[in-house]
This record gives structure tokens, sequence and C-alpha cells, in this order.
């Protein structure tokens, strides 16, 4: 789930159940079939597929599965891999904005089962636009703070682009412009400071806190569209307390 608030990385530290994990491998080797289709399977000429496979194999996807997957996608196991992304805009309790990316093979299929998942759990589907305007995309670099203050991380990644270093709780992330990712990841590398998850992502410019009562709907909103097959990301402006995350912890 991303989303950038203290939910995601609760949500993060929570047990890895096996169904979420084949969730997660299922986004992933959909990333790499996309990769390779627009690429081509040679990795050294194929940036994004490279990309898309050291994300995999990070996650712990099986080299087998990877491997089908690029041949899959790059046609040469006679299968016919097209997908199509899509986004859908949507509303949550207490004003809360969500953008739900989707990459599917049928686009009628993915219209209806995100329409019912979001309807279903007290949101509605928003005017294309009306949600959107508030996100922009960035790169985003999340880590665990160890040790690290602000200003050691700062001084790590400034000059590789990024722009700014913000306070998660228990971790930093790093924005950038999506362009400087690579740049600001290599940056960390080289100064042996550990991340969790780099990736291209929609930030919004405002946050909206939730009360207890709309953090309990909004994170089964979120859950349920996230079960989809066809979403690979669901990104939000909803910023949920320690407060109010440790009164949920306790349902």
């Amino acid at each position: 789930m991303s989303g950038h608030s203290k939910w995601a990385t609760t949500k993060h530290k929570k047990a890895v159940i096996d169904a979420k994990r084949a969730k997660s491998f299922a986004k992933l080797i959909k990333n790499i079939e996309v990769a390779a289709r627009a690429g081509g399977a040679d990795m050294s000429g194929n940036p994004a597929l490279e990309l898309a496979v050291s994300k995999a194999k990070k996650t712990s996807v099986p080299n087998d599965n990877i491997d089908r997957a690029i041949k899959r996608g790059a046609g040469l196991t006679g299968e016919s891999i097209d997908y199509q992304e899509i986004m859908y805009e949507a509303r949550g309790p207490q004003g809360s904005a969500l953008l739900i990316e989707c990459l599917t093979d049928n686009k009628n299929r993915a219209a209806s089962e995100v329409r019912l998942a979001v309807t279903r759990n007290g949101g509605s589907i928003a005017d294309p636009g009306s949600v959107s305007y508030q996100f922009t995309r960035k790169g985003v670099v999340n880590l665990p703070k160890n040790e690290l203050t602000e200003d050691d991380l700062l001084m790590a990644v400034l000059e590789a682009g990024a722009e700014e270093v913000k306070d998660s709780g228990e971790n930093f992330e790093v924005h950038s412009e999506p362009q400087d990712l690579r740049a600001v990841v290599s940056s960390l590398e080289e100064a042996g400071i550990e991340y969790e998850t780099d990736e291209v992502e929609f930030v919004s410019s405002m946050q909206v806190e939730l009360d207890a009562d709309s953090a309990r709907k909004f994170l089964k909103l979120a859950d349920a569209l996230e079960d989809l097959d066809d979403v690979q990301n669901v990104y939000s402006n909803v910023d949920i307390s320690a407060d109010v995350m440790a009164e949920l912890d306790e349902d």
C-alpha cells in the first residue's frame, strides 16, 4: 500500500500473510511482463525490465517465475500479453482522496470491480481530474531511521537531486523528481545507508488526518482495493496519527 503516511508503515510491519505475498508477487510479475513487452527480453538494452526484475528479486520472487514472465512478456511463449494502464479516482471517509492505479487485460472487469469495492466500502468514484490534481509523481525512497538523523540523510542524497526528507514516524522518506530516483538510490548505496523501497509514486500535496472511525473505514476500503487482481497501487492523501493507529491496533 502506498500513500505515504504512518498507516502505510504500520501495515508494512504486520505479519506477511501468504495471500498478500502472492498478490505482491503477481504485481511484480505483471510489471516484468509489461517491461519485456515494451522493450524486449534483453535486460542490458531494457532498463525498465532490469529494474522490474531487480525489484522482484528483492522481494524474493523465484527466478523461474521471473524467467517465465520475461519470455511471456517478450512474446517468446506464443502467449499474448496486452495490459492497459488505467487510473481511477475516488473519495473515501472524511473527504479523503484515493488514486487507484490498475494494470489490466480487461478494462470492463477492472472498472466494475473497482467501482464495486469503492461503493461497498463507503467510498464514491470521483469525476476524472477532481482528485488527481492533488497528486504529483515523485521518486520516493522509504528507509528505517536506525541511528540516522535527517541531516545525515540530506548530506547523502542532496547532490543526487533529492528535494526533501520527510519524517514518517519510525521511517524517513526521501522525495525527488522521478528521473532522479536512481541517482538518489545510488547515493544511499554508496553511503552504506539501507533502504526498504524505492518507487515512482503519486504523492499528495496536502494530507487529511483521519479520526479513529474514519481511519477504520479507510483501511477497510484500501484493503478491498488492494485485494483486486487488476489493482497495482493505491495512493491516498490520508494521514493516520500514531494515537489513532494505537487505538485501531487494540480492535
